[in-house]
C-alpha cells in the first residue's frame, strides 16, 4: 500500500459523519496494524452491503428485501405510522423494541436556509400510504428543532380533515436533540407521553 493509497483511505473515511482527518487517520492506522484480520472482514462486509442492501419501497428503510422486514411483518400494528426524519431515527426507535407500529422515512426536514422543500422529502409517498393503507394514528417523531417543528406543522396541515389522530413525541426529548443520540428510557418516555396535535 503506497503512501498515496493511505492518504486516499484517510480522505474517504474523514468524509463519514462525526469524523475528521485526525479520527480518520487513527482509524486507518488501526486498520493497518491489524491489516490481516480487519481489512478482509471490512472489505467483505462492504461488498455484502453493496450487493444485498436495498431501500424499502414502502417506508424508506434499509434491508435485504423490499418491502423491508418491518413493513412485511404481520406482528406490526399497521394502523400506527411513525414518521421519522432519517433511517438513524428509525433504528433508534427499533433499538429499544418499544414501538410496534410501522414507519415512514422522510429523508430530511423542511429548511428554508438549506433550500429543502416538500418536493425534496418523501411526503408524496406518505400521502400515497395514507390513501392506500388504513392508518388510524400518525406519530410525528421529528427533531425538536425549528425545522422539525415546521415540518410537523406542514404534515399535520396536510392531514386536516382526515380521520387520523396525529401525535408528536412528548416529554423526554430535549429541544435541539435527535433520536439517534437518545437512550432507550428517554425514547420510551417520549413515546408513552406523546400528545395529539
Amino acid at each position: 500500500m503506497s503512501d498515496q493509497s493511505i492518504e486516499q483511505l484517510i480522505k474517504i473515511i474523514s468524509k463519514l459523519p462525526s469524523l475528521g482527518t485526525r479520527s480518520a487517520r487513527r482509524i486507518v492506522l488501526h486498520l493497518l496494524k491489524k491489516k490481516d484480520a480487519l481489512i478482509p472482514q471490512l472489505i467483505s462486509a462492504l461488498q455484502d452491503v453493496e450487493e444485498h442492501i436495498k431501500v424499502c419501497e414502502i417506508c424508506g428503510n434499509y434491508d435485504t428485501e423490499s418491502p423491508c422486514s418491518i413493513c412485511s411483518s404481520s406482528n406490526r400494528d399497521s394502523n400506527l405510522l411513525c414518521i421519522v426524519q432519517d433511517i438513524s431515527d428509525l433504528w433508534a426507535l427499533e433499538r429499544g423494541g418499544l414501538y410496534k407500529g410501522r414507519y415512514h422515512v422522510l429523508g430530511g426536514v423542511l429548511s428554508a436556509i438549506e433550500g429543502v422543500t416538500p418536493d425534496d422529502l418523501n411526503i408524496g409517498g406518505l400521502l400515497d400510504r395514507i390513501n392506500k393503507e388504513q392508518i388510524n394514528e400518525i406519530i410525528l417523531a421529528l427533531p425538536a428543532t425549528v425545522d422539525g417543528q415546521i415540518t410537523m406543522h406542514y404534515i399535520s396541515s396536510l392531514l386536516k380533515g382526515k380521520d387520523i389522530k396525529v401525535s408528536t413525541l412528548a416529554q423526554g426529548i430535549p429541544v435541539g436533540a435527535e433520536l439517534d443520540y437518545m437512550d432507550d428510557g428517554t425514547i420510551k418516555l417520549a413515546l408513552d407521553m406523546r400528545k395529539q396535535l
